[in-house]
């Protein structure tokens, strides 16, 4: 009798990743292609299905394919469509439609902050908790929010968006449009601004002063932070406060049993999370004070998304 997997794909701005997960979480294959984000939807998938059926017949007499998951850039889990995404030329199209060309099983599509959060509640941190919220520090700052052991998708599909609710509306521009964003200060992109404003606000000695603006990423900061720099440390101190505000927030709208950081800058570890425990728990309306833990994702780095994509269609099958 043949095993069952899933097959998860995870569509980025620049790389389209995929993998064969079993249910257990175990990633038994995995590859990935060129998104070639100026081409269509479909132009993705004609290339895209040759390289998975490739690594499918290599694996076949083992394994039998139950049903396909995406996570992409927003991306629409009532409709299955993905809907204006802002690194893909896309548009809006129906993802689940264009697979179900290729694959005979149930699909599904989402954000990959909220397949993230159902990777973490199949396969990672989350096991066993009911009511938690995974916040993606990557880029931008994605979030699932999971209440009762469901995600929330609220009224249109696209519930969940903390990044995108607002700090300071006198502050940075957002690439959404607005101003104050708290993905333009709690992400890698956001850590970045905030080390170049420091710069700029004081003569501190910082081995960052060294690095051209181009160059310049969240790795550099957290490897500075680490080795003493004062700026960086205060850029971490910074950017955890802010964080820690925000969620506060949020917590007092769900009440989760935990917060899981997911993502690059996540793996900072304590130089985000102790500054963002400590300002969450001053801003905490009181009954919610030392409750709520803030962990890092229990996700493996390398194919977290693929395996994030594939929990959310085994969780499909699971609830039918």
């Amino acid at each position: 009798m043949k095993n069952e997997v899933t097959l998860g794909i995870d569509i980025g701005g620049t790389n389209t990743a995929f993998g064969f997960v079993d249910v257990s979480g175990r990633c038994i294959a995995e590859s990935s292609v060129l998104t070639k984000a100026q081409n269509s939807a479909e132009n993705l998938f004609e290339r895209l299905y040759p390289e998975i059926e490739k690594i499918y017949s290599g694996i076949s007499e083992n394994y039998i394919l139950k049903g396909v998951g995406i996570g992409a850039p927003n991306a629409n889990y009532y409709s299955g469509r993905v809907e204006n995404p802002p690194n893909l030329k896309w548009g809006i199209v129906n993802v689940v439609e264009i697979i179900k060309k290729y694959f005979d099983v149930p699909a599904a599509i989402t954000n990959d902050a909220n397949a993230s959060a159902i990777g973490e509640m199949l396969f990672g941190a989350a096991k066993g908790m009911k009511d938690f919220i995974v916040i993606t520090l990557g880029t931008g700052l994605g979030s699932g929010v999971v209440v009762d052991g469901r995600l929330v998708y609220g009224a249109d599909g696209f519930a969940g968006e903390i990044g995108h609710t607002v700090y300071d509306v006198n502050g940075r521009m957002c690439g959404c449009g607005k101003q104050g964003c708290l993905e333009t200060y709690a992400s890698a992109t956001g850590i970045k601004r905030t080390v170049i404003e420091l710069l700029e606000a004081s003569d501190k000695e910082s081995i960052l002063r060294k690095t051209e603006y181009d160059e310049l990423d969240s790795k550099m900061i957290y490897s500075a932070a680490l080795n003493g720099d004062v700026l960086a440390s205060e850029a971490f101190e910074f950017t955890g406060k802010i964080l820690g505000l925000k969620l506060a927030d949020a917590v007092a709208v769900t009440s989760p049993e935990a917060i899981i950081l997911f993502g690059g800058l996540a793996l900072a570890g304590d130089l985000i999370i102790i500054p963002a425990k400590k300002s969450m728990e001053e801003n905490l309306f009181h009954v919610f004070r030392n409750k709520v833990k803030i962990i890092q994702s229990g996700l493996p780095e390398g194919n977290s998304a693929v395996l994030g994509a594939s929990a959310l269609i085994w969780n499909e099958i699971m609830k039918a």
